[in-house]
């Protein structure tokens, strides 16, 4: 059984990670290159915000089986967790960015010895875990003799403690050796299947689930805009057609964000852009969206001007990219927020799971709808759906507001 492991990476994924694996028994060491999380961690506290996580930091941290560092150490199991973005080229498809996952792994070749494991859990193009590979060959370690494998995580944020341990695994290795050896480790700490299979397919898998998501969203999103013009109540319309016992379509919204669904189908589209068309299509749909929304937000703004002969008040309610967490990572309402306030200087917005936004004005809850003309719903956070808005120029972008 593997004694020490060498977690890089502690945001989402990371951190979880290694407080569930500490927590099971194992020696856990989390890298990071931000000393401020590295000294909040060791502290017994955390940096992000995800149910359950700070008694399991708490936790693992008192016991001493979990420890923070910005430098590895020698370990059994090697996890990668790092981000995986894109470039934003100048170009029409976004090109993929593994430089955090080669970086890593450079920080790691010092220390892998023969009969170690080493996962890369990071979404990436397929051929990522084969560049880990070969850096690490060009490090003069024998690769023959480690079990080097893919294992993309598949958790949904809110439920992430959860999922760690409830959701099927995919372990795809170099070999079969590696495989069967990543995915026994695995088996030691979650209560669903692990699969085995080989790199590439995992590596596909991952994207193949998050670009699923995504062409069903932008069906949704399109439809929105399709109603919108049709002077259709789409919720309704969808609430109606998903009565059909084989139809099941997604709620719309302001956009796709998040680390995974708003960057993963790219993936694909940059490998295959003559054959990916329709993952290429709905990439650029919901990005659509997102523009739409701005444009319905600015003129409402501006009809409320005409009509009244005063600038109206606009707060914009929601930045996160899902409700009722605090990623703000490529969230479809931050870009829709800083477009329409460099529009609209006096709108504020409203994100009661952060304390600040670079770039945007911040007011609570209890402050949002005072003086309030022009409110847009970007995000359904739960406390957003008991407020009063009669009598205020809605917009309701995401569904808050609907009837169920």
């Amino acid at each position: 059984m593997a004694k020490k492991i060498c977690i890089m990476g502690l945001g989402y994924i990371g951190l979880p990670t290694g407080a569930l694996l500490a927590n099971r028994g194992y020696d856990v060491v989390g890298v990071d290159v931000n000393s401020h999380v590295v000294d909040t961690i060791n502290a017994g506290h955390i940096h992000i915000v995800e149910p359950d996580l700070d008694t399991f930091v708490r936790a693992a941290v008192s016991s001493g089986r979990l420890r923070a560092s910005t430098k590895p150490e020698a370990a059994d199991v090697f996890m990668i967790c790092v981000p995986t973005p894109f470039h934003h080229d100048s170009g029409n498809i976004p090109s993929p960015n593994v430089d955090y996952v080669l970086s890593a792994t450079k920080m790691i070749s010092p220390f892998v010895k023969q009969g170690d494991i080493v996962i890369l859990e990071s979404t990436s193009p397929v051929g990522t875990t084969e560049q880990v590979r070969d850096e690490l060959a060009a490090a003069g370690i024998a690769t023959d003799g480690v079990f080097i494998a893919h294992c993309p995580e598949r958790v949904l944020p809110g439920r992430v403690m959860i999922e760690l341990i409830e959701n099927d695994r995919i372990v795809g290795g170099l070999t079969n050796a590696c495989s069967t050896k990543v995915a026994d480790f695995y088996r030691g700490f979650v209560r669903g299947r692990v699969f085995e299979t080989n790199a590439r397919t995992a590596e596909m898998v991952k994207l193949t689930e998050n670009s699923y998501r995504d062409v069903n969203i932008a069906f949704a999103n399109e439809l929105s805009m399709l109603c919108d013009r049709m002077n259709i109540d789409v919720w309704e319309l969808i609430r109606m057609a998903n009565r059909h016992p084989r139809v099941k379509i997604l709620q719309p919204g302001a956009g796709v964000g998040g680390h995974c669904i708003a960057v993963d189908p790219w993936f694909i589209v940059h490998a295959e852009p003559e054959t990916a068309k329709l993952i290429g299509t709905a990439r650029r749909v919901n990005d659509t969206k997102s523009e739409w929304v701005i444009g319905k937000i600015v003129s409402a703004a501006a009809e409320f001007e005409a009509n009244s002969g005063r600038k109206p008040r606009v707060v914009l309610m929601g930045l996160a990219f899902k409700p009722d967490i605090d990623d703000l990572r490529e969230s479809p309402a931050i870009k829709i927020a800083k477009k329409v306030c460099a529009v609209i200087p006096e709108a504020v917005c409203c994100e009661p799971n952060a304390k600040s936004v670079a770039g945007l004005n911040l007011v609570s809850i209890d402050d949002a709808l005072l003086g309030a003309d022009v409110v847009a719903f970007l995000v359904a956070h739960t406390p957003f759906k008991a407020l009063d808005v009669a009598g205020l120029h809605v917009i309701d972008f995401c569904g808050v507001k609907r009837r169920e």
